[in-house]
């Protein structure tokens, strides 16, 4: 820390800036906070992290770790209706997978709630506070607008001593779900809302995950939220946007209770087009089985895209690039997927497989001769090795890389024509079998000898290198391929009585059987990422079987002649 300090002092610091981090550079230069750097990740425990509060956990932990300070995860559970251990489980794993260093500092709001009480008990005894009769719906009618004054609650004159035994007696169970809250007294004419006497304590006869029964009225987020940073000693409380209306009740609470106060400073949420971040949707999608969980592959959730096969590494880089700023905007899955290719172009080791598998006969092959290729795992990293990849008589290649009668710029195997086997040989196709139909669905090839490894010792060239598999040792697979959730970019966007629903992509996954694999795949673990040569990056599934794997598709490759084609129709 002391050398960091001397770094910031120096003007040396070299991590890329953002407000935030200048924010922080400058509390250490003057001081502030000891010298401190203290965040958090509060989540609630209602869902599953997705990926916008990937950029939070990023920024959070982050900051913490460039400047030598701590980031603690806090669950906010103050709402015992929507809450459950699975939600809590989930979130410690996807914080820890996407590299979030708490150590051993989990907390909870609901640690606090005994303190929590007694500060709500102090603000009555200091007038600040009051129980209101008033339903949830005429608090709400007599809010107010962003233009008219609230109507102040005929219970707000309520004495101080009255307001106590009804708070005690609230706590003590005696009196209904929704029939008393706990208001803060402070301004019904504010320009801010939120400072209309808001709610700090509602009755829920509602069992909590880790309290039990021992409480029946819980603090509102609002009241839990600031004084739990107080209490952890948090020097800087990073939070979305939509907190900063937020942050005078909370400086409030904390000035009325004469607590120490951490500086909060709000950037930009993170927006993805032709995805749904709200919890509210994301758990319609799963509770109406449009999706087949939580870790579904086309979800936005971390545990979707880890078992997609999205590395920590891309999502980090991604947030990293995309920064953080003041004003709420949409950013392009493309550059998601981007910084996806990129890592696993680095990291995932190439392997080949034919999805749409055509039969491929040699027929000048010798017959029951095996051979075995040396195939490089993958290109990008020398330390990868290679492979042996066994060759026979008859083989699989992609339906798709035959023509019979090929278009202009089509320069893959067609009758007559001579194309490279990746690893393998040269061969020509000399004859189409066909079904009744007039189905293709086995070519006759011949091969030269003198270009085993892809290469011609006369230096003859081909035009086009295709991807295959000997059928004798093919593994077969599932492939599962993945589009976007919803085919349009603003899938909110829905007319007057629609549900946002009506948005989702018939077409978002394609199960593909009978594909065939190499057989180093045979026995790959759940979570194994590779690049199927020509075809994509796939990972292995929890589906998967001994001698059976199933793959997802993570990120699809650039396919030239597939955009021909698609410009051509």
């Amino acid at each position: 820390m002391a050398e960091l300090k001397e770094e910031v002092a120096a003007g040396s610091v070299s991590a890329p800036s953002n407000f935030i981090r200048d924010i922080i550079i400058e509390d250490l230069k003057t001081g502030k906070y000891q010298g401190r750097v203290h965040t958090r990740f509060p989540p609630e425990p209602n869902g599953y992290l997705h990926i916008g509060h990937a950029k939070s956990i990023w920024l959070n932990f982050g900051l913490a770790a460039e400047f030598g300070g701590k980031c603690n995860l806090r669950f906010d559970d103050t709402n015992p209706t929507k809450e459950e251990v699975e939600y809590v489980d989930s979130i410690i794993e996807d914080v820890r997978w996407l590299g979030g260093d708490f150590e051993d500092r989990i907390f909870y709001a609901s640690d606090y709630f005994g303190q929590l009480y007694d500060w709500a008990v102090d603000l009555i005894r200091k007038g600040k506070a009051y129980v209101c009769d008033l339903s949830a719906d005429e608090v709400r009618r007599q809010r107010g607008t962003l233009t008219e004054p609230g109507e102040e609650s005929p219970y707000r004159s309520r004495s101080v001593e009255e307001s106590l035994d009804l708070f005690a007696r609230m706590k003590a169970g005696e009196f209904a779900d929704g029939s008393r809250t706990l208001r803060a007294r402070i301004d019904m004419a504010s320009p801010n809302l939120n400072l209309r006497d808001p709610v700090m304590y509602r009755i829920l006869n509602q069992p909590h995950h880790r309290t039990g029964s021992e409480w029946c009225i819980y603090p509102t987020y609002d009241f839990a939220h600031g004084q739990s940073d107080s209490i952890e000693g948090i020097t800087h409380s990073i939070c979305t946007l939509e907190f900063e209306d937020h942050r005078p009740l909370y400086d409030w609470y904390l000035t009325q209770l004469g607590i120490s106060r951490p500086r909060q400073i709000e950037f930009d949420r993170l927006n993805l087009n032709y995805t749904v971040l709200s919890k509210r949707k994301l758990l319609k999608l799963v509770q109406d089985r449009f999706v087949s969980g939580w870790d579904d592959p086309r979800m936005p959730t971390l545990s979707g895209m880890r078992r997609r096969g999205y590395t920590p590494e891309a999502i980090r880089a991604f947030c990293s690039r995309i920064g953080v700023s003041k004003t709420n905007g949409i950013t392009e899955l493309a550059l998601l997927e981007y910084f996806v290719r990129d890592d696993l172009n680095r990291r995932a080791h190439r392997v080949m497989g034919v999805m749409r598998p055509l039969r491929v006969v040699i027929e000048n092959y010798p017959e029951g001769q095996v051979e075995e290729m040396e195939a490089v795992n993958n290109p990008e990293d020398a330390g990868a090795g290679t492979r042996k990849v066994p060759f026979s008589r008859v083989l699989y290649i992609e339906q798709d890389d035959f023509r019979e009668d090929p278009p202009k710029q089509y320069f893959r195997l067609s009758p007559g024509r001579e194309v490279r086997l990746r690893y393998g040989y040269f061969i020509t196709c000399t004859g189409v079998v066909k079904d009744d139909h007039g189905n293709v669905v086995e070519l006759r090839c011949s091969y030269d000898p003198a270009t085993r490894g892809g290469n011609a010792p006369d230096g003859r060239k081909v035009k086009s290198t295709i991807h295959w598999v000997s059928a004798r040792h093919a593994v077969d697979a599932q492939v599962r391929l993945y589009e976007t959730l919803f085919r349009c970019e603003n899938p909110s966007d829905v007319p007057e009585g629609q549900d946002f629903t009506v948005n989702l992509n018939p077409h978002s996954l394609e199960v593909v059987d009978g594909c065939k694999l190499e057989p180093s795949l045979a026995a790959a673990p759940a979570g194994t990422r590779y690049q199927l040569e020509r075809l994509g990056y796939f990972v292995v599934d929890r589906d998967s079987t001994p001698g059976h794997p199933v793959l997802n598709r993570t990120v699809g490759l650039r396919d030239t002649w597939a955009k021909i084609e698609a410009k051509t129709k």
